[in-house]
């Protein structure tokens, strides 16, 4: 047994690195396998702030919770007036 007692120990435990799209699709897709209407549950936990309207299926409702709703309605207009210039620019 070596002697590790001169010596910090670090703990190191792996991090989801899930973007913010990432974790909107996952918690989209984990809505729609429990058969809410995604988009409605969503929103309501946008305006609301309530975990309730987010399924605790296949850890939607934890992955949700790591980002602020702040963050969370950014990247949904981030996405929303990205792919509608993008659109413009294809006209």
């Amino acid at each position: 047994m070596s002697d590790n007692t001169g010596r910090t120990m670090q703990f190191q435990f792996s991090k989801d690195k899930r973007t913010a799209d990432e974790i909107i699709m996952s918690v989209y897709d984990a809505m729609k396998e429990k058969g809410y209407d995604p988009i409605n549950q969503i929103v309501g936990y946008l305006i609301s702030g309530d975990p309730t309207y987010i399924t605790s299926h296949n850890n939607a409702r934890y992955l949700i919770h790591r980002l602020e709703r702040d963050e969370l309605l950014e990247e949904l207009v981030r996405f929303y007036v990205t792919e509608n210039e993008r659109r413009a620019k294809n006209k």
